[in-house]
């Protein structure tokens, strides 16, 4: 097992682990390296389908699912924090700043992942998570700055903010070998099945090949 942390995920809610990036997880750890999850809120506020009455119940329920999709991934490196959900953007940015930046020193990941500009789907959420990440990744010195990806998809968003903000992939993973246990993976989020459906729907490619952009690569 290699010492260095490979692959570090900083992102706000239970589930942002999977869609995107569990595929490469799961060839990561296989092949032996280390690679590690930060998750920020406990996703108090999302959805709950009517299995769970209040914010304090769906934590709890979230909580077990997402120990269930990591057991899936294998993934044994994760780190929760209680930030409150849907309201990051309201809490101290340098308090975040600090759980990112102190997770990279204790790592030494190779490669941090995180949310892009727009955050994808423009949640504020994960638009304060990119500015968090991206802001501990700048206080570094930059021969000690991991690599930087962001979650991208070749399909440019429908709102026109969100598009003015876009980044396309250059960097592409096959996880087409993954794909059973990716949907395993993704179906331990039973209160989150609705985010599912509109992510299959939306970017169905994605579920066999992962697509980032990493800062400072040739598109």
């Amino acid at each position: 097992m290699n010492e260095r942390m490979k692959l570090l995920l900083i992102v706000p809610h239970p589930d942002d682990e999977v869609y995107g990036a569990s595929g490469t997880l799961m060839d990561l750890l296989e092949e032996g390296h280390r690679c590690g999850l930060v998750t920020l809120t406990r996703g108090e506020a999302g959805r709950t389908l009517g299995l769970c009455d209040g914010p304090e119940e769906l934590a709890r329920m979230r909580a077990v699912e997402l120990r269930a999709c990591l057991d899936v991934i294998g993934l044994p490196t994760h780190e929760q924090h209680e930030f409150p959900d849907k309201h990051l953007a309201e809490q101290p940015l340098e308090a975040l700043v600090e759980v990112a930046r102190e997770a990279m020193g204790r790592h030494q990941p190779e490669i941090v992942l995180t949310f892009p500009p727009n955050g994808s789907n423009g949640h504020p959420d994960h638009v304060t998570t990119h500015r968090a990440v991206r802001a501990a990744w700048e206080s570094l010195p930059e021969g000690e700055r991991p690599r930087l990806w962001y979650y991208a998809s070749d399909t440019p968003p429908e709102n026109e903010a969100l598009r003015a903000a876009w980044l396309s992939p250059n960097l592409r993973r096959d996880v087409g070998h993954r794909v059973s246990r990716k949907l395993q993976a993704i179906a331990c989020h039973r209160s989150q099945a609705l985010s599912t459906v509109d992510f299959i729907r939306k970017f169905p490619e994605r579920i066999t090949e992962e697509t980032f952009h990493e800062v400072g690569a040739e598109a």
